[in-house]
């Protein structure tokens, strides 16, 4: 078996399909990439069990078809050694060697057969399908994805609950302390929901990034496929139910702010200095056009204040929030002006990017506030 392929090509699938591999899997077999030869095409997986990625990349000049196994981290290390030049590979199909040449010189690396290369579980017959243009569901992903939870006793929210109504793409991530919630309309109209882990939710952003036009998304109970003409990643869902996420957010909030978000931001990082390392405690008053930030830490009897100007419309508001989610949510917004909703001292903050550009407007963060000591 033998074809040409170039190094370039082959070096950006392979390490997109690298992060799938888990150097903690049990299975051997799965520390290899699964090379499937046809005629034109050169299908590529990598597998963990629960998350499978697979991709199509051009090859010429091919003598003979056929599947095996070659190891990934040396045939990364190989390629990151070949500049943008073509290669031969050439597969020995009774010892599996796989022999990669270049214009100056060659690689010997050993192989395996394919046979015992776990197949993967096609969906039930029953499943919901969607198409979404690949920019949509890239930057529901990055909106949410970093509001996901770390705590293995939840893992309803170690994920993103993706939430199909009507014409409606919802996707929602929360740890309790943050909730971002991200909107976007869809042609075909569906009610379903499921929710997708962080780590394939993380693999899906960096597959599509090489991708354009639309990407197909079909789910069941347990998997969710998303498809598009070159890729294709499978993965295990999370199973549960998912929290009210409407039930959490305010739906009256009188006194509104909008600042400037970098300079918000930089303040705030300014005061995280100050800060108490076991709290993260920073304290902003609303009021007269401005934001008054204060930090302190009696330990080492440290503090700071500043005072950002704003635009503020209500009665004067002093909340408290956690520093290092605070740099968070704002880091997240991507607009130079932002609004901040507010009830009161208790109830969490709504923040909004704001801008001319609809498209802009279709998200929004909650940060849960700390109980002040007055």
């Amino acid at each position: 078996m033998k074809f040409h392929i170039s190094s370039s090509d082959l070096l950006s699938v392979l390490s997109t399909a690298a992060k799938v591999i888990n150097p903690k899997c049990t299975v051997p077999i799965l520390d290899h990439f699964l090379f499937d030869v046809n005629e034109q095409t050169l299908k590529i997986t990598a597998s963990d069990l629960e998350t499978t990625m697979k991709f199509d990349v051009p090859i010429h000049d091919v003598d003979g078809t056929g599947r095996f196994v070659i190891p990934s981290k040396i045939t990364l290390d190989v390629l990151k050694e070949c500049p943008n030049m073509p290669l031969e590979f050439n597969v020995n199909e009774e010892t599996w060697e796989v022999l990669i040449r270049w214009a100056t010189g060659h690689s010997s690396i050993p192989g395996q057969s394919a046979v015992s290369y776990p197949e993967q579980i096609p969906l039930n017959e029953e499943h919901t399908e969607v198409t979404l243009d690949v920019d949509t569901l890239i930057d529901g992903i990055n909106k949410t994805i970093f509001a996901t939870s770390d705590e293995e006793l939840r893992p309803i929210m170690r994920g993103i609950y993706f939430d199909l109504k009507d014409t409606e793409l919802v996707c929602v991530a929360t740890d309790a302390h943050k909730l971002v919630k991200y909107t976007s309309k869809m042609e075909e109209p569906q009610n379903a929901s499921f929710i997708l882990s962080k780590k394939p939710a993380a693999l899906l952003k960096n597959m599509l990034l090489h991708e354009e036009g639309q990407i197909k998304m079909a789910f069941d109970q347990k998997n969710a496929l998303f498809t598009t003409e070159t890729s294709t990643l499978v993965c295990r869902l999370i199973e549960g139910m998912y929290p009210n996420y409407n039930m959490v957010i305010p739906q009256s909030n009188p006194n509104r702010v909008l600042v400037d978000r970098q300079m918000l931001l930089n303040s705030v990082r300014r005061m995280a200095v100050c800060v108490n390392v076991s709290t993260q405690l920073v304290r902003l008053e609303f009021a007269d056009n401005s934001i008054n930030i204060m930090a302190d830490d009696d330990d080492f009897q440290l503090s700071a204040k500043e005072t950002v100007s704003c635009s503020y419309e209500g009665v004067p508001v002093i909340m408290g929030f956690k520093a290092n989610l605070l740099v968070e949510i704002l880091v997240n917004l991507d607009t130079p002006t932002i609004s901040i909703d507010l009830a009161d001292s208790a109830r969490p903050g709504v923040f909004k990017p704001v801008s001319e550009d609809e498209a802009q407007q279709n998200v929004l963060m909650l940060l849960m506030p700390m109980m002040l000591n007055n």
